[in-house]
């Protein structure tokens, strides 16, 4: 399985974000890239699992050259201890490339895992309607330095999904290019689930606007947000 330079890490998240944005992401009308989806499957034998495997759905943006430029990995949204297993494969994997020296990962999230105390945030973003946030994790890559020049410093991070939380632990140690890309709507006169969407629409714009691909509000819009189908672990509320 053959990775591009620039990887943007998605899970099958509660609300649907994750598809939703791996959905909307399509070629640019201006270039020559296509659209290509395929399966993939990782073993766990490793960690003694023997009944399960790390599986995910691949987009990739190919140019005439066969070359992908943009891959897109979907993952399911696991729980621990699969979790940490599945993404150290998947960072297994995209080390293996021949382009691993070149790579930068990109985790698209939304307002959930950040929690923003409004007396350190500058009050000029209140009149905002979404604010876009960027972390650097790891080492850096001028695709990371371009995102982050035009996002806004979140003062904190709280990731409630153990995928994500668990590739932000791995990538530091291994010093992985990784940039976080948050969005977080705060325009009160809208409903819950508008303020949802302005915020994946947000992300999902600048990611497009950054990897030469274009975003499709229409279909953000026709995925739209999905209803949770479970609650959230109870002992997560003790940590905020």
């Amino acid at each position: 399985m053959r990775l591009a330079p620039n990887v943007i890490f998605l899970v099958r998240d509660l609300d649907g974000f994750g598809p939703a944005i791996a959905d909307a992401l399509r070629p640019s009308p201006d270039s020559n890239f296509t659209r290509e989806t395929s399966s993939f499957q990782l073993s766990l034998e490793t960690y003694g699992i023997g009944d399960r495997k790390a599986s995910g759905d691949l987009i990739e943006f190919v140019d005439p050259h066969g070359s992908p430029q943009v891959s897109i990995l979907l993952l399911p949204n696991y729980g621990p201890p699969i979790a940490a297993c599945a993404v150290k494969e998947v960072l297994a994997l995209i080390s293996s490339q021949e382009s691993a020296n070149h790579t930068t990962i990109i985790l698209p999230y939304v307002m959930k895992a950040l929690k923003i105390n409004r007396e350190l945030a500058n009050p000029a973003s209140s009149e905002q309607k979404v604010m876009l946030y960027g972390a650097e994790i790891g080492g850096t890559t001028d695709i990371i330095q371009s995102m982050i020049a035009e996002t806004a410093t979140p003062p904190s991070l709280q990731i409630h999904c153990e995928s994500l939380a668990c590739l932000l632990q791995i990538v530091r140690v291994l010093n992985v290019p990784t940039v976080l890309v948050a969005s977080r709507a705060q325009d009160r006169s809208k409903s819950s689930a508008d303020q949802k969407l302005e915020a994946w629409y947000e992300v999902g714009h600048f990611l497009a606007n950054h990897m030469g691909l274009s975003f499709s509000k229409e279909r953000l819009q026709q995925k739209g947000i999905e209803e949770p189908r479970s609650v959230q672990e109870p002992w997560r509320a003790l940590y905020g």
